[in-house]
């Protein structure tokens, strides 16, 4: 037998285990990948700072970097004290606010993966991903120290933040890259994207599942049966299988030739 619902659903334990084989591959690639790049392509003390003011003004000292995609894609060490497109880089609370928040987002991921209808996997691999991406940026946060301008101070000092290395030209300008970014940024792309489709399509399925177990947990308080499936004339759960087997044979009356 199958351990399924008699709604047909997979039980939540396996979207459960799902959720955690997905966070837990998308985390380990995403810190391998910056403990790599971290080790082998960081220049010690200042020099990344030099190479890459060199670099933006057209010195002949360059930061090292591994070319993958000739011309287009490249691993090439940055340090973001921000968020993406280094958002509040230079604010003094960013750490403070974008650890708060990540710790809000997991907690909200954790509300998704125990609420959502278990019929459709993708909506679990979104909450892996989201909740991975989220993971190893907040282990930056907590771990990762290197030297960087601070505006506010006029001086050049140690900040927490977040190892960025993957590095797309645009075929179109050769002179110009997308901001550089990691694996926990690509997880979060992606599983934001796949979530958003999920909600979209299946919102009012999860709506509709958390307004049922209210209304059975209110039913239960006020000591009346469930409204889960079908009830029989006296108001108690009649098994679902039960009732199909009986209406596909019928009894046939005894004074019936």
């Amino acid at each position: 037998m199958s351990a399924t619902s008699n709604s047909g659903e997979p039980p939540r334990i396996n979207r459960l285990i799902l959720v955690g084989v997905v966070f837990a591959l998308a985390l380990a690639l995403d810190l391998w990948s910056k403990a790599w790049v971290w080790e082998n392509l960081r220049e010690d003390g200042l020099n990344t700072v030099v190479c890459s003011l060199s670099e933006a003004f057209g010195g002949d000292e360059t930061c090292k970097s591994v070319e993958v995609v000739p011309g287009i894609f490249f691993f090439k060490y940055g340090f973001n004290t921000g968020a993406a497109f280094s958002f509040l880089r230079d604010a003094t609370w960013a750490r403070t606010f974008f650890i708060t928040v990540t710790f809000a987002a997991l907690a909200y991921m954790g509300y998704l993966a125990s609420q959502m209808p278990t019929k459709r996997a993708y909506g679990f691999v979104a909450v892996g991903l989201i909740a991975a991406g989220a993971a190893g940026n907040l282990h930056d946060r907590f771990v990762r120290v290197d030297t960087v301008w601070d505006k506010a101070a006029g001086a050049f000092v140690e900040k927490h933040g977040v190892v960025d290395f993957l590095q797309f030209y645009y075929p179109w300008n050769p002179e110009k890259y997308w901001p550089i970014f990691n694996v926990a940024d690509s997880a979060l792309v992606c599983g934001v994207f796949l979530l958003l489709i999920y909600l979209h399509f299946h919102g009012a399925e999860m709506e509709g599942a958390e307004e049922s177990e209210g209304e059975d947990a209110q039913a239960e308080a006020d000591g009346e049966p469930k409204s889960k499936g079908p009830v029989n004339a006296d108001g108690e759960p009649v098994d679902p299988e039960a009732l199909a087997t009986a209406d596909d044979n019928p009894k046939v009356p005894a004074d019936v030739a």
